[in-house]
């Protein structure tokens, strides 16, 4: 990654775009709020504001390195979820491949940090974005960007954009997770097709197979295990036909959140193939964990021998009303908090520098700007009042938020996380 692109995001002004930060910081550089190390709960933060545990942040991104070595696992983890430079290059400095992502605009965030090697878990058609990918790679040698591909259709119409190009694109053929998924081919013989379609076309070049099994139908341990051992019989099949004659190596991917230790298991069941194996993993939302969707969902619950990750984002909002002995008001709500999974989940009380459980309160529901709570007789909750909530799902939750608070424990921020959605 480019360390001048990143040096530059410490270089930006605060201000008014920033939600939380401390109004009396407006006009210093990131950098030099970075360097007062103020404490998110004395010295000037405004509720509401979200945050990130410096410390489970670091546990998150060395547990999954460690993860992917231990199983021979290659790691693009998808930065969708946080769309973070800053995190991107510590994941890189932490073993991962590259970087997956989802649609160009968030390639181009990657690039305009120097991410070298871009995993884009999606299909492209669009001409101008297939042109400018085709300009990135002719003008940096180290570029690689690998692209899904799941019909014919498409191969035409990514050929016709790139007509000219200095270099092939490398694709996989995306194998859907089963009928009324998401994309991806719905049979073999249709991935035959669209393998056919590539070699035809001079700008494409076919170096692997992948798929999400997040996505198979009523997913559990047995049918997740199926689709991946269908994904991998694809590979074995293409490299039998020669499919793979153009590539120094054969790319096999798959690999969310909530299913990566089934793809441990069956990537280790590859068998040699007649090129070396990038066994490519992409999960993302380990980077942060979340209080709620993952942390029911998370494979480590399934091998907590292999560790366990720890919800890292709190957001800290303020009670502003009590209007009754049940019920209470705090100051974040939708534009604030992920709510597309679950509720956030009321988890402490500070009050005049005490942090406690918050025993007997319950998040009811969220409004544009407010967070219901129910408050049962344990409650001990007055207006003024700071309270800790802890989230569900990472992706959305990072892109509500364009400069978040790295604290560490005793509240001390040491870092601002710069986010581009």
């Amino acid at each position: 990654m480019s360390i001048e692109a990143l040096a530059r995001l410490a270089e930006e002004r605060v201000d008014h775009r920033f939600k939380g930060l401390p109004p009396d910081a407006a006009g210093l550089t990131v950098g030099e709020l970075a360097a007062q190390r103020r404490n998110l709960f004395t010295d000037g933060f405004a509720t509401p504001v979200l945050t990130l545990s410096a410390e489970r942040l670091e546990h998150n991104l060395k547990l999954m390195e460690t993860y992917a070595a231990r199983h021979g696992l290659a790691f693009a983890p998808h930065g969708k979820t946080s769309m973070a430079p800053q995190l991107f290059h510590r994941q890189l400095a932490h073993g991962a491949w590259g970087i997956t992502l989802a649609v160009p605009h968030q390639v181009r965030v990657a690039r305009a940090f120097g991410v070298e090697r871009v995993f884009l878990a999606n299909e492209l058609v669009d001409a101008a974005a297939l042109r400018w990918i085709a300009a990135e790679l002719a003008a940096d040698p180290s570029f690689r960007v690998v692209c899904y591909v799941d019909s014919v259709r498409g191969v035409e119409l990514m050929d016709a954009a790139l007509q000219g190009a200095a270099r092939p694109v490398d694709v996989v053929v995306e194998l859907a997770a089963g009928e009324g998924a998401r994309t991806g081919v719905r049979t073999e013989a249709e991935c035959a097709a669209v393998a056919d379609a590539v070699a035809a076309a001079g700008t494409l070049r076919l170096v692997g197979v992948a798929g999400y099994e997040g996505e198979v139908p009523r997913a559990d341990p047995e049918r997740v295990h199926a689709w991946l051992r269908r994904l991998v019989a694809l590979a074995v099949d293409f490299d039998r036909a020669g499919r793979f004659a153009d590539t120094a190596e054969i790319v096999v991917s798959a690999g969310g959140s909530a299913w990566f230790d089934a793809v441990a298991d069956v990537f280790a069941e590859i068998p040699p193939l007649s090129r070396p194996v990038l066994k490519l993993l992409r999960s993302g939302a380990y980077v942060s964990h979340d209080d709620g969707h993952y942390h029911q969902v998370t494979p480590f619950n399934r091998v907590p021998q292999e560790g366990a990750l720890e919800p890292a984002f709190r957001l800290w909002a303020q009670i502003v009303s009590r209007p009754s002995a049940e019920q209470a008001f705090a100051n974040a709500g939708k534009r604030d908090a992920a709510h597309d999974l679950d509720l956030p989940f009321a988890q402490v009380v500070r009050r005049n520098g005490t942090e406690r459980p918050a025993a007997g309160v319950s998040v009811t529901g969220l409004s544009d700007q407010h967070t219901w709570l129910g408050t049962g007789p344990e409650a001990d909750l007055e207006v003024g009042d700071w309270i800790g909530l802890g989230l569900s799902h990472p992706c959305t939750s990072f892109d509500k938020w364009q400069l978040i608070p790295l604290a560490e424990a005793d509240g001390t921020v040491v870092d601002y996380i710069r986010t581009f959605f």
